[in-house]
């Protein structure tokens, strides 16, 4: 860390925050001790652009340095792209005007492109919007954007631009003369009739189409002009046309809303963790994101996350002064109508920005998450544990487990492992490894009863302490046959042992005619799946090693202080042991060296 961070009181905060830092578009805020948002910015990389201000290496200014031993805290907000970044970030300067920020720190906005209200609606750009029922799409953060759009639109459509002011009744009483866009064919004169108001208005919906991304039929159009283009030989026509339909194709102008119709909404959304929730409170105002706050709400009296949710928005909207008239959320809740609308979108823009709310939820729940596994490990696992002996109503937490599996290939070379896991980790050193000795042929059954057999019975005779919950790779007939084990050594009900079926992830228990389905989802199936998996690598990383072993057999092998790597290398050399067994001890010594070559050569040269 630089020199201007060392003297960071609060470092150690700030690093644990480094640590976290996804690699997703968003905008940061940095904080003083005061809780003052001192600087805001935007980056296509969180991760990337923040750890930046703290490297080693970094070369920054004086003002920079200042900064920097002043932040506190940072905050963080997930978007979806870099240009949604952008316009958050103007809004966040302009509602804290933070004090080392300098862009978009004054009162300009970004241009937007206006459709009048009008009976003849004209089509300009405009950097405020007006509330006199006009449409505004937007904005747009690049102005060669807004430029590339409004010519493409001025090339395929004529419209009016002009800023008279005009109806059907002074149209009819011939008050108006058309101008200079008449004369070049950029507009159709409606100032004269020369255009009804019901064909113009049909020309005016096919640009609200297309500001509002609805331009599929355009490029049909655009496609059936360019191939006229081209069979008139017309070339130049046809390639002006291909790049309109380039520009088309790459038309990203949405941010999160498109159009202004969406004044004023909140958006909330949840996650669960534990018996708690983690809420995401999103407000928008003319199409743009002014704010976002997660917060964890904790269960006190056994809530459903449902109740927590309720009871988080309306403690939100109090604490922020938030009074939407309309609110989007996931489900439907019990709020009073006249409290506010409830919006439950499915498509559409409102599904857009509910997702990015849940988005935005998730980051704060791993974000917790990941700094609880730094800070604490401990306590993260001792949380999961909890959470399986509840889950699998175990009568302790299982801090510590064992996995059987066992691998054959048709009766060959069977084997079996056991993993042990404490406290939700792998304890390599406790791993075993097992010969199948009793069974022929391919018994899985018999294997697992013989490996559960002989290891608890080693445990008991030895004294030591015994897993509080065993787990069998298997569905009911693996179970079945470790249950017989533990009940010839009289350990049955002294450790819970339950299997899980690969197929569906079912967890069977003794005595039970029915699976137990854990949410796919839940931590404590994630651990199970975990050890399951750590199991089987292992039992089949050895099964593999005994199988090669097993099937490469040669006379050279019988020759003491040959090895199988030297019997290889030797057919390698030489292709047969009856070679081998003609060859001179001056090309052995060659090939594996004085001593083994001597050993060999000894073998089969015996008197």
């Amino acid at each position: 860390m630089i020199d201007d961070f060392s003297s960071n009181p609060f470092r150690s905060n700030i690093e644990t925050i480094l640590k976290t830092l996804p690699s997703s578009a968003g905008v940061y805020q940095y904080l003083d001790k005061e809780g003052t948002v001192i600087y805001v910015g935007k980056a296509k990389n969180l991760k990337n652009r923040v750890s930046s201000y703290f490297r080693t290496d970094a070369n920054h200014s004086a003002k920079t340095r200042v900064l920097i031993r002043k932040i506190a805290d940072i905050k963080l907000v997930v978007v979806n792209n870099e240009t949604e970044a952008l316009l958050l970030e103007c809004n966040l300067i302009k509602k804290f005007k933070p004090k080392y920020n300098i862009l978009l720190k004054d009162d300009k906005s970004y241009p937007w492109i206006c459709v009048s209200n009008e009976d003849f609606p004209r089509i300009f750009t405009a950097r405020h919007r007006n509330k006199d029922g006009s449409l505004y799409f937007g904005p747009y953060p690049k102005g060669r954007q807004l430029k590339e759009i409004t010519d493409l639109i001025r090339k395929l459509f004529r419209y009016r631009t002009c800023s008279q002011t005009m109806n059907e009744k002074s149209v009819a009483l011939g008050k108006h003369k058309a101008c200079l866009n008449y004369q070049i064919k950029l507009c159709d004169a409606p100032c004269e009739a020369f255009i009804s108001k019901e064909e113009y208005g049909e020309t005016i919906n096919k640009i609200k189409k297309i500001l509002r991304g609805d331009f599929t039929w355009v490029k049909r159009e655009l496609r059936n002009q360019m191939t006229a283009f081209a069979q008139e030989l017309k070339f130049e026509q046809a390639e002006q046309i291909k790049q309109r339909i380039a520009l088309l194709e790459t038309y990203t102008s949405k941010s999160i809303i498109i159009s202004d119709t969406m004044l004023d909404v909140e958006v909330y959304d949840y996650v669960s963790i534990d018996q708690n929730i983690i809420i995401n409170a999103m407000k928008v105002v003319g199409g743009c994101i002014i704010g976002s706050i997660s917060t964890k709400v904790d269960c006190k009296l056994n809530e459903t996350p449902e109740e927590l949710f309720t009871q988080a928005i309306i403690q939100t909207r109090e604490n922020l002064s938030w009074n939407s008239k309309e609110i989007i959320v996931p489900h439907s809740l019990d709020l009073p109508e006249e409290y506010t609308k409830q919006s439950i979108p499915q498509s559409g823009n409102r599904k857009q920005l509910l997702d990015l709310c849940h988005r935005n939820a998730m980051f704060a729940k791993s974000e917790r998450i990941k700094k609880e596994t730094i800070l604490d490990p401990d306590r993260w696992s001792n949380r999961i544990v909890e959470q399986m002996q509840k889950d699998l109503q175990l009568p302790k937490p299982p801090y510590h487990m064992e996995c059987f599996d066992n691998s054959n290939i048709q009766g060959e070379f069977p084997v079996a492992s056991c993993v042990v896991f404490r406290n939700c980790k792998p304890s390599n050193r406790e791993y075993k490894h097992f010969n199948i000795k009793t069974v022929d042929g391919p018994d899985d059954f018999a294997s697992m009863r013989e490996i559960i057999f002989r290891r608890y019975g080693r445990l008991k005779a030895e004294g030591k302490p015994l897993p509080d919950l065993i787990i069998i790779d298997g569905g009911k007939g693996q179970l079945s046959a470790a249950i017989e084990s533990l009940t010839a050594l009289d350990l049955m009900g002294k450790i819970p042992i339950i299997s899980i079926a690969e197929r569906l992830e079912e967890i069977y228990f003794p005595g039970e005619q029915y699976p137990l389905c854990i949410d796919k989802r839940s931590n404590s199936l994630k651990v199970i799946q975990h050890i399951r998996d750590e199991a089987h690598r292992f039992g089949i990383t050895f099964h593999r090693n005994k199988r090669s072993k097993g099937t490469f057999k040669t006379e050279l092998c019988e020759i003491d202080g040959i090895g199988t790597t030297t019997a290889q290398n030797l057919l390698l050399r030489f292709k047969s042991v009856k070679q081998i067994s003609e060859t001179s001890l001056e090309d052995l010594t060659d090939c594996i060296g004085k001593s083994k070559a001597a050993k060999v050569y000894a073998y089969f040269h015996k008197t």
